[in-house]
């Protein structure tokens, strides 16, 4: 005889509310399980929620404040103080006026002076790079510069960055290439998109905007700072210059051979000259009008007659021979 559904639903009613020994659920039975809520257990079969009774609460501490960040940031400097580190630049209230100056033009160009001038999406930003002596004070990694003096461009100025051995990088006001930069309206943004260029493709420095220049740094350990030549050719105009080692490498701002003397020892630092450096060095030659013989006389009293100079058919080391006022290839066996 069939069952009547009163009858099967108040004995299923009575199934569903009976508990059965040796369960974790006081009302069904069923096992427990962690809840959502903390201190209290589960019923997987009846999803049912009670209190824990081996639950130990957990003393939390006082609400996160500015007032508590104060307290964290001192007990920091305490435990510094107190322990290895105690003599960590910045820690020690005992520095001396060239390190506090060294800390607030650090703090200037990283933290302040970057506010609202970086924009994370199109720009390359180089790393902090951070160099001390040996009494702790900041040491400038910039080793050269390229300042824009007028903003009137007219095509054909070109930055190269050379390194003997690693080749030459080329950028060029030349917004349809990749390696290209562009005119702004004023000179600082001009700086801006040459600095944003050479972060994003150069190997061989970082760059960073100061006003209407760029400072370069170098971004390995390895490389050396007199192997590197910055040149600027700027056929139509003094619109951008370049700079190392506190001397203008523009061939217009040569105009006595003790100028041109300085030049050539910079640029011989390496004991190389390179195809870029050799290129500026004869510009500056015609315009003092200083003659080969001449010019390799003032190679020799500087580095004698082992200056080596690359060359630009085969990128060997050309040896010079001073009675022909001349340098020659072995390999390509062509005088440079």
């Amino acid at each position: 005889m069939a069952e009547w559904g009163f009858r099967k639903g108040r004995r299923e009613s009575a199934e569903n509310l009976s508990t059965t020994e040796g369960g974790d659920c006081p009302r069904c039975g069923g096992e427990k399980q962690p809840s959502s809520m903390a201190g209290y257990l589960s019923c997987v079969k009846c999803q049912y929620e009670w209190k824990d009774p081996d639950h130990v609460a957990s003393r939390k501490g006082p609400p996160e404040t500015y007032r508590r960040d104060a307290e964290l940031i001192d007990e920091f400097k305490r435990e510094m103080q107190s322990g290895d580190l105690s003599n960590v630049l910045g820690i020690e209230k005992g520095l001396s006026g060239e390190q506090e100056a060294s800390l607030h033009r650090l703090e200037d160009k990283w933290m302040s002076g970057m506010t609202g001038h970086f924009n994370a999406a199109a720009e390359e930003r180089k790393p902090l790079m951070i160099s001390f002596d040996d009494d702790d004070n900041l040491v400038d990694t910039t080793i050269g510069s390229i300042t824009i003096v007028a903003n009137g461009f007219d095509g054909g100025e070109e930055i190269r960055l050379e390194y003997p051995g690693l080749g030459t990088e080329f950028y060029a006001y030349d917004e349809a290439s990749e390696t290209g930069w562009r005119r702004g309206r004023a000179p600082e943004d001009t700086a801006r998109s040459i600095t944003n260029v050479i972060n994003r493709f150069s190997k061989l420095v970082y760059a960073n905007q100061d006003g209407a220049s760029i400072l370069l740094e170098l971004r390995s350990t390895e490389l050396k700072e007199e192997s590197l030549v910055i040149f600027v050719d700027d056929p139509g105009g003094t619109d951008i210059v370049a700079e190392k080692g506190g001397v203008s490498m523009d061939p217009r701002d040569i105009t006595m051979l003790e100028d041109y003397r300085v030049v050539v020892q910079i640029c011989l630092a390496d004991g190389i000259i390179s195809p870029s450096e050799d290129q500026m060095l004869w510009a500056m030659r015609q315009q003092l009008g200083i003659d080969d013989q001449l010019h390799v006389q003032i190679v020799q009293q500087i580095f004698g007659d082992h200056a080596l100079k690359e060359c630009t058919n085969c990128g060997s080391m050309a040896e010079l021979y001073p009675e022909y006022a001349a340098w020659y290839c072995q390999a390509c066996e062509s005088w440079c």
